[in-house]
């Protein structure tokens, strides 16, 4: 039987990878935020709150698309990420 190989995947040390930027974590927020609301309300049957919730949806990729744009995103002039040990 010949000896597994393993197998290791460099991908996640190389590059500055994965989005994790305060762009990208404040545009993901106010959408989870927005979803979950949006959620209880439809389970409530509170439609203006449901399309409330859609529009912050919006607001969010939004943010995230003006925070990139003014450097907080991934390869950004005020993005400085962090060493992983």
């Amino acid at each position: 039987m010949a000896p597994a190989e393993s197998s290791t995947d460099d991908s996640h040390d190389a590059g500055e990878g994965h989005g994790n930027s305060p762009a990208a974590w404040t545009a993901v927020v106010i959408m989870l935020v927005a979803f979950a609301v949006g959620t209880i309300a439809f389970c409530f049957d509170v439609p203006i709150v449901v399309w409330i919730a859609a529009g912050f949806e919006i607001v969010g990729l939004l943010v995230g698309l003006v925070m990139k744009r003014m450097g907080y995103g991934v390869g950004g002039h005020r993005y400085v990420p962090k060493a992983h040990h």
